[in-house]
């Protein structure tokens, strides 16, 4: 537990180095902190506060730097939020506006990467639950049919199905029929739970197209879309933090090309609430060590499909970028979802 004035201590000196990059001395503190302390009293309580692992002390200086525990604990409950403008928020919204999904991810995460000046990172939207609008069958050889999705945002994919037995085209018409017409614009969940009692009373010989084509269509429908989309990744190497270590860098941009642990990070981020901060090392991908990512679910109709989020340096300016990433998750959420 720390003291009143150890907090305004720790929270002046956290918002300092932020701004000016540079370890925060007594003397700076006692000017921006506001508190009647003699020099003497603020070395003591920097003392406490490195003795408690919350800052630390270059060896060239007389001033301290927060270590990650320092950063945490400003993040946590120490920080001033600082929310975005209505101008700002509204000049956001007309830049995202309902589109095709793909266009709309890639443009999110070039806003983020603006307006912060770090990289922005969007994961492609998972579907789930998808719903057909239309479904047709067209036979290809013997117990071989292509079978046609048609999905209710437009997108369309195709499946060979290998059935077993020939089927003629009257059939195959029936089977699209009987799908299309009692069906469609359901998701494929609540038609296999229909179909069950009302295939009984069909023809047995397309039962078993109709359970193939259901089986294909939710493989199709449902698949994982293991990507995302990273825009602004340049912009690190301006920050100093980060590249006067070359090395680092090199690691970092391996990370970014190979992208599976910055996906495997997002996608733990889809079980918070809200917007959620990696500091250095608490993400454990050894690349980010340096680096803070912060992030937030977003929603497709009520239900998480993504993550987005920023990946900077840890001294970065958390009060700002914050609400950045939990407006942009919102309007994006808004943009993708169907009214």
């Amino acid at each position: 537990m720390l003291t009143e004035r150890a907090r305004i201590l720790l929270k002046t000196l956290v918002e300092r180095y932020i701004a000016d990059g540079q370890p925060v001395g007594s003397r700076t503190l006692s000017q921006y902190a506001a508190l009647d302390l003699s020099s003497a009293s603020i070395r003591n309580v920097m003392a406490d506060l490195e003795a408690m692992g919350l800052v630390s002390s270059p060896h060239t200086s007389a001033g301290r730097i927060p270590t990650v525990q320092g950063y945490r604990l400003f993040v946590d409950s120490l920080m001033t939020v600082q929310p975005l403008n209505n101008l700002e928020i509204d000049q956001l919204e007309a830049q995202l506006q309902p589109d095709d999904p793909q266009r709309i991810v890639t443009h999110a995460s070039q806003l983020l990467s603006q307006l912060t000046q770090f990289a922005g990172v969007v994961m492609i939207p998972r579907r789930r639950n998808a719903a057909f609008q239309q479904i047709e069958f067209m036979r290809l050889a013997e117990k071989r049919v292509l079978l046609i999705i048609v999905t209710t945002d437009g997108e369309v994919q195709n499946r060979v199905l290998t059935t077993e037995r020939n089927h003629t085209s009257a059939e195959l018409t029936h089977a699209a029929q009987i799908l299309n017409q009692h069906y469609a614009g359901m998701t494929l969940d609540k038609v296999r739970q229909r179909m069950q009692a009302e295939l009984q009373s069909l023809h047995q010989d397309i039962n078993g197209l109709m359970n193939l084509a259901l089986n294909a269509s939710e493989v199709a429908l449902n698949q994982p879309h293991e990507g995302l989309v990273l825009s602004g990744e340049r912009n690190l190497l301006r920050v100093e933090d980060l590249s006067s270590n070359m090395e680092r860098m090199r690691n970092l941009f391996d990370l970014f090309e190979q992208k599976t642990s910055l996906i495997q990070l997002l996608d733990l981020s889809q079980h918070a609430e809200g917007v959620q901060i990696f500091i250095g090392n608490e993400s454990e991908v050894i690349p980010l060590d340096e680096c803070s990512v912060v992030t937030s679910p977003y929603k497709v109709n009520g239900e998480i499909v993504g993550t987005l989020g920023v990946v900077g340096p840890t001294r970065m300016a958390y009060e700002r970028i914050v609400p950045i990433v939990d407006i942009t998750a919102k309007l994006l959420s808004n943009a993708l979802s169907f009214h």
